[in-house]
């Protein structure tokens, strides 16, 4: 007998085959009332997989008692219930080293976008307006300029590599120096702020980095920098940093992640010079197909009592 799974979120179509060829299946896109999950269903689940985004709650599993195992599809696991899963010994793993990259190239392509008005300038030619009023204003360059990366992980080391390719110096902070890192660690996160001309967030969500970026770090970015995020909303003072943008005290924000999502704060959308996207960092085929296959190959590993591939924790 196929053992039960139950999985919330949207998973790619290879992900979900594979699911339904290896489990019993059972899906909620979005995280069910506790008491929505059928009683006869809820006592046979051995397995959750879960998109980051998602996570899981304490009160879901307290409502599985044959939980054995909870399978993280992304990297972030600050939505899931950690301590309710660790009272229980369950492991949790997720899929990391994959999505660095992906995410990566997003932040540079939001980079990119804000400095040389890329979203603007198609808005631009296709309202007949190049015709009419002539070329736009000028952009920013990115060569030459100050990269500042909050969290050198897999995803704010590929960011820092591939600023590294456009010329620009490459600045960073995290939770201690890094050895065998060719960029420069600065240790106050508001300094690293001040000389950074664009200030690329890539560090974990949860408590421990909850408005990491404040008042004084946004301030600090100043109104010629670019604040650029695809971490968690979390980290980010959201209102601190509408506030900068409409005192003029913030130059940029390319932003995809929200504190809210996915209803973010429409007075966003009210300025030029923000860009937003849909938290979808990792938004490939190609990545999302293989974050899910590991994902499930953690939960195959459980099952046939083998080591977990990437457990984050037990």
């Amino acid at each position: 007998m196929k053992p039960d799974i139950l999985y919330f979120g949207a998973f790619p179509d290879a992900t979900v085959a594979e699911l339904n060829r290896r489990y019993s299946v059972h899906h909620y896109f979005n995280l069910p009332k506790p008491d929505d999950i059928p009683p006869d269903i809820a006592i046979r689940v051995r397995a959750i997989a879960t998109e980051a985004n998602r996570g899981l709650t304490r009160a879901i599993l307290d409502k599985l008692p044959n939980v054995e195992v909870i399978s993280v599809f992304g990297v972030g696991i600050d939505a899931v219930d950690l301590k309710a899963a660790q009272e229980r010994g369950i492991p949790v793993t997720n899929t990391p080293d994959i999505i660095g990259p992906e995410v990566a190239d997003l932040a540079i392509g939001l980079m990119l976008a804000s400095a040389r008005q890329i979203i603007f300038a198609d808005h631009y030619a296709r309202s007949g307006a190049w015709a009419k009023k002539g070329p736009i204003s000028l952009g920013r360059s990115v060569a030459n300029k100050t990269c500042g990366v909050i969290g050198l992980g897999g995803i704010g080391r590929a960011i820092a590599d591939r600023a590294t390719a456009f010329r620009m110096r490459v600045l960073y902070n995290a939770t201690r120096e890094k050895k065998n890192v060719p960029y420069i660690f600065v240790g106050d996160v508001v300094e690293l702020a001040r000389q950074s001309d664009f200030l690329m967030i890539a560090c974990k969500g949860g408590p421990e980095t909850r408005h990491l970026v404040s008042r004084a770090v946004i301030d600090a970015v100043g109104p010629n920098g670019t604040l650029i995020n695809v971490a968690r909303g979390s980290v980010v003072d959201e209102e601190a940093m509408i506030d900068a943008l409409t005192h003029k005290r913030l130059g940029f924000a390319a932003l995809d992640v929200f504190e809210s999502e996915p209803n973010f704060d429409q007075r966003l959308l009210d300025f030029p010079n923000v860009i937003v996207q849909p938290h979808h960092g990792t938004a490939a085929i190609e990545t999302r197909t293989a974050m899910g296959q590991l994902m499930i190959d953690n939960i195959v590993a459980h099952f046939e009592k083998r080591p977990l591939l990437t457990p984050v924790a037990a």
